[in-house]
Order: structure tokens, then C-alpha cells, then sequence
């Protein structure tokens, strides 16, 4: 079963100049022969794409979305920095090999990247898995043990010291989210205003300084048949700052049965939480990292605080007219949900 498929009309290219180019900057690898492109349809954001040389050789190529980007947001050029640096520490990390930023060669700055293989778990295990706790239990291991080695290394040992601002992340991503909620709220929603203040009253101190993914998940990454991950993708938001900031992350979207929130990330999502419930991630991820978790509700509750946020924003778009999809009417009561949530977790720590 192949991973790939024909490019959708409306996110082709000009394939020649994009072939040029490649031949251009990558010579050994792309020849002067002809050069062939599709797509891999997964995922609802940036746009990937399998480029094949004249020899066979695969390369992956990343682009922003369609239309107007927010801003800050499908950073290739800040992708294609981690990408080209990250590698040498860190081999989750597919290499990137070259970054084009003149829009006329593909509609939009783009970088290509070398070809990962194996499988990104969505709403189901692979074939191979799907009847192996035993693998599936060695999938959710390996996702946080990732974690935990990015976390292990040093951003100047990679050239990445200026990838961020990591004094006041913490405090700007409140306060940046707290904004788009009252840009993009459709109704007033008082547990994000009682989320907003407590989470902007009760920031730990890092306890560490970190390369962040900042997208950490289960379907940002890619396993092999036994369970390990062989990649991680996704890093367009990439900075620097406190690491619990990711296992919250990763904490939020960790579908778990008895959770409030499965009926947001685990209804149409693999349950890794069946197979590795959530105190067992925390045990383990600080037996990596040597960190202290006794704080982490307090990140988990401002992952779901963003969450709500980005959900709001889908759902205010449908409200709006701006979109006829008729799946984001279900998104009415989510924002609230993921809002209580994160106000259960903080008052359970005292914050």
C-alpha cells in the first residue's frame, strides 16, 4: 500500500521549475533526467510532497498551505533551520538538505528534506500492530523516551542557541492565546477566562532549558512494524524553552478511555492511553529526563488551553460561513469541554 497519491488539482505546482530547481541545487541526487512528483495526502496543514529522481531516489518536499498564512505560523524557513542542524544530535530528525524562498519557483517558500519510511499512526495501529499490545505498548514507550532524548540535547551543540526566546515563553504563550480566544470566541466561555488567569498567575520556573518540538504527538511521528519510531516531523513551531511545555503537549492529546476529554482526542484516535495510561508517561518520561514532574498538571492544563483555542477558531470559521464543512458544527461544545478540563487540573494542584 503506498503513502503517496496523485497531486490534488488545486495544490499543483509549476513541475518543471521545481525540477529545475532541485537539479540545480542537488545535482548528484537529481540528475538531468526527469524528475516526478506526488503527494502524500495526510495531514490538514502544510502541503508534503514526494519528489523522485531519474534514479529512483525519494525526497520530501514542504511548503505552507494554500491562502494567507497567519503570521508566525508554517514557518518553513524556521523548519528548514532545525531540520539542517537538528539531525547531527538528534536522528529522529530527518535531514534537510536545501531551502528555496523565491515564491515564483513553487507558489511558496519550500525546503526538501530526505525520505522517512514507516507509518504514521492516526485512527488506527498498523496491520502489523493492531492485534499486539505488546507492540502497541512498545509505540507509546518509544514516543516518550523521543521526548525525552530531544529534550537531552543541548541547543549550542547543534547551532540552535537562537532558535527562541526561552526567557518568558511561558508567560508570552498565555498571553498570545488568551488574545486569539477573545478574537475568535463565539460565546462567552468563563472557564477559559478562570484558565487564563490562573495559568498567567502560576507559571513554575524551568527547570531547564530545551529544543521544543512544540507539536508533540503521536501522529507528528513515524513508526516502523515493531513499534519504534524511525521519525519525527512537524517542526515548523519549533523554538526554545521549558520541556514540560511538550509533555504537556503530548500529555493533552494522549487518548485515555476515562478521560473527560476522549470524547475530543479519542474518538477518531488510536487510545495509546489503553496500552500506557498517563501516570505511567509521567514516571517514565521523568525517569529519562531526571526532571521534576510535580508540576506538570499545570502544563497539561495550558496544552488544553490552546487546544480549546484553535478549535474555537475552526468552529468560529463555521459560524462565521467562512467554511460549508458540515463535520465542524461538532466542534460547538468542545472548546468548553477542553476549558473545564484545564480548570480541574489547575484547581487539583492548588494553582
Amino acid at each position: 500500500m503506498t503513502d503517496t497519491a496523485p497531486i490534488r488539482p488545486e495544490e499543483r505546482f509549476d513541475e518543471a521549475r521545481v525540477a529545475a530547481y532541485l537539479q540545480s541545487v542537488l545535482p548528484d541526487t537529481f540528475g538531468d533526467g526527469e524528475v516526478t512528483f506526488d503527494q502524500f495526502p495526510g495531514g490538514a496543514a502544510n502541503l508534503t510532497y514526494r519528489a523522485t529522481s531519474p534514479d529512483g531516489i525519494e525526497m520530501v518536499l514542504r511548503r505552507a498551505p494554500l491562502g494567507e498564512v497567519a503570521k508566525g505560523g508554517h514557518d518553513m524557513a524556521r523548519e528548514y533551520a532545525v531540520l539542517s542542524r537538528l539531525w547531527l544530535r538528534y536522528p529522529l530528525a530527518p535531514r534537510a538538505f536545501a531551502f528555496c524562498e523565491d515564491p515564483s519557483v513553487m507558489g511558496k517558500p519550500f525546503f526538501v528534506m530526505e525520505r522517512r519510511r514507516g507509518h504514521v499512526v492516526r485512527d488506527r495501529w498498523p496491520t502489523s500492530m493492531e492485534n499486539d499490545p505488546d507492540l502497541q505498548r512498545q509505540a507509546a514507550e518509544s514516543l516518550v523516551d523521543a521526548l525525552a532524548d530531544l529534550h537531552a540535547v543541548e541547543p549550542e551543540s547543534v547551532d540552535l542557541g537562537d532558535l527562541g526566546r526561552p526567557s518568558g515563553f511561558v508567560s508570552r504563550q498565555i498571553e498570545g492565546w488568551s488574545r486569539r480566544w477573545h478574537r475568535a470566541a463565539t460565546r462567552p466561555v468563563q472557564d477559559m477566562e478562570t484558565a487564563s488567569a490562573a495559568l498567567s498567575s502560576a507559571i513554575p520556573e524551568p527547570q531547564r532549558v530545551a529544543v521544543l518540538h512544540n507539536d508533540y504527538k503521536l501522529d507528528n511521528t513515524m513508526i516502523d512494524d515493531h513499534g519504534d519510531l524511525v521519525a519525527v516531523f512537524d517542526w515548523d513551531m519549533a523554538t526554545l524553552g521549558d520541556p514540560l511545555v511538550d509533555v504537556g503537549t503530548l500529555l493533552a492529546y494522549w487518548a485515555q478511555p476515562d478521560d473527560p476529554t476522549y470524547l475530543v482526542f479519542g474518538a477518531n484516535a488510536v487510545a495509546i492511553g489503553e496500552v500506557m495510561p498517563k501516570d505511567e508517561v509521567r514516571r517514565w518520561y521523568a525517569d529519562r529526563s531526571g526532571l521534576d514532574l510535580s508540576d506538570v498538571q499545570f502544563y497539561e492544563a495550558l496544552a488544553l488551553f490552546r487546544i480549546a483555542v484553535i478549535i474555537e477558531q475552526i468552529y468560529a470559521r463555521y459560524v462565521a460561513g467562512q467554511t460549508s464543512d458540515q463535520r465542524f458544527a461538532a466542534f460547538e461544545p468542545l472548546a468548553p469541554m477542553l476549558a473545564s478540563e484545564a480548570v480541574r487540573l489547575l484547581s487539583e494542584r492548588g494553582f
